[in-house]
């Protein structure tokens, strides 16, 4: 299985990320060590998550998937195996939010102890910080990664404007740069990513690490009608996507998938995958069953039939994008 850069940062990774939102929340310890443990044992070595996750569960304040896979990287002994993403921004109560000096300093910290590890892989911006200056910004993240406790940087949903701003800011002033961005895209998503983000990620060689790439779940084809959207708390939010083009799309991956001998989800994946400039795409499973859809997607190459076709079905207009 190939790896690929995130971006210039010399860090290689396998072409998909886990994502770590689930721990915690929709599942528990145990589970998320036995998906966990499934993960490395598939020869994939790539893990996102955040401090927030997941705050927005009933007990929970945050931290929770943080906590799980430092735990797990404690019991397995697997740090070695694993490049470890995580991201700081995101509200975490009582005023603990964005991209200050004073902010991230305590925050890199939180998350070293609940990971129980002496460095981040990849450390993200979870978002943009309007109130902070660029600069302050940018000279905490470059101190990190001189302090060992940070290897490269990344942001998360920076608008195309905002990268710039932050990449010629560390340029002017000899800073360390993001390395990567996690935009959201996927077939039922495109437009704003190829249209905005894509241009500038390949002009510069930004990685591209892709959320909500199963489209919250509607790429697996487990929503078909309203009727499935009761199958889980999920359910209303792809409610939106059943419509003429969603359902284009979902024949098309079923086309897809059965040429293929795979799943729609996996075959989703793939088409991400796939597209230049593409590092890795992040899902999720809370199964070793789901597990091995994620996985077959890391071995499953599409031919250009296949990608026309899905590009096809996924355009906006009658121009398809490319």
């Amino acid at each position: 299985m190939e790896k690929r850069e995130i971006g210039s940062s010399g860090i290689k990774v396998r072409p998909f990320a886990f994502g770590g939102n689930v721990f915690g929340w929709t599942i528990d310890e145990k589970e998320s060590f036995k998906v966990l443990d499934g993960f490395v044992d598939a020869g994939l070595d790539f893990i996102d998550t955040a401090d927030v996750y997941s705050s927005w569960a009933p007990g929970n304040k945050g931290g929770e998937s943080e906590t799980i896979i430092g735990n797990w990287l404690k019991k397995s002994g697997k740090r070695d195996k694993i490049i470890i993403a995580t991201k700081v921004g995101k509200p975490m109560g009582e005023g603990k939010k964005g991209l200050s000096r004073k902010y991230i300093t305590g925050a890199v910290e939180d998350s070293l102890k609940r990971l129980q590890t002496d460095y981040i892989d990849l450390y993200q911006s979870h978002d943009n910080d309007k109130d902070t200056p660029l600069l302050e910004t940018m000279e905490t993240f470059n101190d990190l990664i001189k302090q060992g406790k940070v290897k490269t940087i990344g942001a998360s949903n920076f608008s195309a404007a905002r990268l710039k701003e932050a990449l010629q800011v560390s340029k002017d002033n000899g800073l360390a740069a993001y390395q990567c961005l996690q935009p959201e895209y996927n077939l039922y998503a495109r437009e704003h990513y190829e249209k905005e983000l894509e241009p500038i990620c390949r002009e510069r060689n930004i990685g591209v690490l892709s959320y909500y790439s199963l489209a919250s779940g509607f790429l697996t084809g487990k929503y078909r009608s309203e009727h499935d959207l009761s199958q889980s708390s999920r359910g209303q939010g792809v409610k939106k996507m059943l419509n003429p083009r969603g359902y284009k799309i979902l024949a098309a991956l079923d086309k897809v998938a059965t040429e293929h001998d795979a799943t729609p989800a996996s075959v989703a994946l793939a088409w991400v995958m796939a597209r230049p400039g593409i590092t890795a795409p992040i899902a999720s499973a809370t199964s070793i069953k789901q597990l091995d859809e994620l996985v077959r997607a890391t071995l499953l190459k599409l031919n250009s039939d296949a990608i026309d076709l899905l590009n096809s079905a996924s355009s906006y207009l009658s121009e398809p994008l490319i």
